[in-house]
């Protein structure tokens, strides 16, 4: 099996040529450009071989996929243009004691299969761009550079089919607020953050053009003025949860690819004291996420927001891992208090996680290899490699290597 796997990878290279690419270190905030590169440099060894294999696999059916955009959605925002994206809260369902099911009511972790809209299509949107940049940065053939550049062009840049630069009608909830959104829907386009990532991965590219790039910045340029002046999207920069902290990464994000330094630069100064200690309890516990009926999944969900924003400030040379409260909270104490149930059965977990508690567990174990990046001597690493049982063929190995 191990034999096929890199005879296939051979094979591969050979074909498209790319065996010979430089190892480019790009200009990524989330992922570690080194790390990318030295991955790069090795990534027909054992090691690597198996998530390349499946990178390739994937991306060869990302070729064939058709772009989607925020105009092919059935329902239509209250603005009347459907170039405004547009999604309903997660877990919001019919009322069954009303005839005509409104106002929706909420069941939490519980989500409803309908409550889809433009969220399907940015997801597959985000995903393609994400699978295809990647295997050109690794692979160096531009038909995977020219493949996401027709996404990006069609959800972003296309007079016909871009989605406007808001979010003023995300997780709406039918019946309830005159259909608009609340604030809660920026977090539908949270893995923009990767986007831009893998946008720096393609930055070799001819096919993903300066003009897509230009595009693109103007595009995040006017998303950043819609988070700065929106009242929708100062009910996401005013949450207590994780939806606060992860406005905060977004933010910086964006002003990073948009060039207002300034601006990226506030918010991680501001980080520590305004989202971090006020979400972890000095014993590490994260109150606002365990008192969800999945708990154990969305501390997880928080960690990896903060897990991204030490990466972002890491690329800026700003320690963001080892801020300290004076009552002693910090990111180390909530890792400490996750990594006590890894490993763990569910009924040892004193909170509700009513599903997925095993794929959580694996979910715990990247969070460790991640966090294992700023503290060598921590352990996490070791006990991350202890439980994790994520198969080989896993785009994170490339993604948050060890190297």
């Amino acid at each position: 099996m191990k034999n096929s796997i890199r005879l296939l990878i051979a094979v591969f290279f050979l074909l498209s040529g790319a065996g010979k690419t430089t190892a480019q270190v790009p200009a990524t905030r989330v992922y570690d450009g080194e790390k990318l590169a030295k991955v790069k440099a090795r990534m027909q060894e054992k090691e690597y071989a198996p998530a390349i294999a499946r990178l390739m696999s994937d991306a060869d059916k990302a070729l064939k996929n058709k772009p989607v955009s925020v105009m092919d959605k059935d329902m239509v925002p209250g603005s009347g243009d459907k170039h405004d994206y547009m999604s309903m809260g997660p877990y919001w369902w019919p009322d069954p004691t009303k005839p005509d099911g409104l106002p929706y009511i909420r069941k939490d972790g519980v989500r409803n299969p309908n409550a889809t809209s433009d969220r399907t299509n940015i997801g597959k949107t985000i995903s393609n761009i994400l699978t295809l940049g990647t295997a050109y940065y690794f692979s160096g053939n531009e038909k995977y550079a020219a493949k996401a550049a027709e996404f990006t062009r069609v959800w972003f840049l296309n007079p016909a089919t871009r989605m406007n630069p808001n979010m003023n009608y995300g997780q709406m909830i039918p019946g309830r607020n005159g259909g608009k959104g609340r604030g809660f829907g920026m977090i539908d386009a949270y893995a923009f953050i990767e986007v831009l990532d893998v946008v720096e991965m393609m930055s070799t590219s001819t096919s993903f053009t300066k003009a897509d790039r230009e595009g693109l910045k103007n595009w995040f340029k006017e998303y950043l003025k819609w988070i700065q002046t929106s009242s929708v999207a100062n009910e996401e920069r005013t949450a207590k949860n994780n939806h606060g902290l992860a406005f905060d990464v977004q933010q910086t994000v964006y002003a990073l690819f948009t060039g207002d330094s300034a601006l990226a630069r506030k918010t991680i100064s501001e980080f520590a004291e305004k989202r971090l200690f006020p979400q972890i309890e000095p014993d590490g516990k994260q109150p606002r996420e365990l008192a969800r009926t999945t708990g154990f999944g969305y501390t997880n969900f928080n960690l990896i927001h903060m897990m991204d924003m030490c990466a972002v400030c890491r690329n800026l040379d700003i320690d963001v891992y080892n801020s300290t409260s004076k009552d002693g909270r910090n990111i180390t104490k909530a890792l400490e208090y996750m990594a006590s149930f890894v490993g763990k059965p569910q009924s040892e977990f004193p909170y509700q996680q009513i599903k997925g508690w095993d794929k959580e567990q694996q979910t715990s174990c990247w969070i460790l290899r991640r966090a294992s990046f700023y503290d060598k001597k921590s352990g996490w690493e070791a006990i991350s490699k202890k439980y994790m049982n994520t198969p080989k063929t896993d785009r994170r190995y490339l993604l948050y290597s060890l190297e």
